[in-house]
């Protein structure tokens, strides 16, 4: 599979690093000195690829969608902070016949702690008592806040125990990405955390959705992907099927 990375920070070199590594081929790398290109030129620079990853900013995703839909490339988009811009991004996929899979986070782990705090929070709702509140972390570069993990695990908890549920966020430091989610009563406080030792988990994750999304039509979230393979005992399908 040949890639192309559009962003090349701290993410798009672990992606880099981990596409080395499983024999996959690294072709254009799009960084910040290639903001001023337009969405032709950038869609001439990916085409011939198969996947890009795109681990840049919120403010230049629409820009790199059309781009990779016009040069026929299936996009793996992992910024944050488009959230107001998704349906524009899927409407253009879809005009484009394209392909992409997006979320707010692509580990792994907080994949499977988002189906933990989906459970917890249909245990809770049928008991009285309980207020829900959600806690984030990160360190002092990240942009966006409250963190798009932090909005999606409010969007699963809303679900059952309705809108109003306390989110803070902190920016300081070094902190490693940590998310919290706890139910607290006069009785007792349980807590749910989801703390990220490194970056690397991302980029795995990235890559294996790189790696199922390339061949298929249509717009995923990343949960998608996590749900069939699960459903596969973690091996990756072959079959490629288009979104509803």
């Amino acid at each position: 599979m040949k890639l192309a990375l559009i962003g090349f920070g701290v993410m798009g070199q672990l992606v880099a690093a981990e596409a080395r590594k499983s024999g996959d081929e690294v072709g254009a790398v799009i960084t910040s000195k290639d903001r001023d290109l337009t969405v032709d030129q950038l869609a001439e620079k990916l085409r011939g690829h198969d996947v890009a990853v795109d681990f840049s900013i919120g403010e230049a995703v629409l820009k790199n969608v059309e781009a990779c839909a016009r040069a026929c490339v299936s996009l793996v988009e992992g910024a944050t902070g488009w959230k107001q811009h998704e349906a524009s991004a899927k409407q253009i996929m879809h005009e484009h016949s394209g392909a992409m899979v997006y979320g707010p986070n692509f580990s792994i782990g907080v994949h499977l702690f988002y189906r933990i705090v989906n459970h917890a929070a249909s245990l809770f709702s049928a008991v009285d008592g309980y207020a829900p509140f959600i806690e984030e972390a990160h360190h002092q570069r990240k942009r966006d806040a409250p963190s798009g993990t932090a909005l999606k695990l409010r969007d699963l908890m809303s679900e059952q125990l309705g809108p109003d549920i306390p989110t803070s966020s902190t920016r300081a430091g070094y902190i490693p990405g940590t998310h919290r989610v706890g139910f607290d009563s006069e009785a007792d406080q349980i807590l749910l955390t989801h703390e990220a030792r490194s970056r690397q988990g991302f980029a795995s994750g990235a890559l294996l959705a790189a790696h199922w999304i390339n061949g298929r039509t249509g717009v995923f979230e990343f949960g998608e992907v996590i749900d069939e393979i699960i459903e596969n005992g973690f091996a990756q399908t072959s079959e490629p099927r288009k979104s509803t």
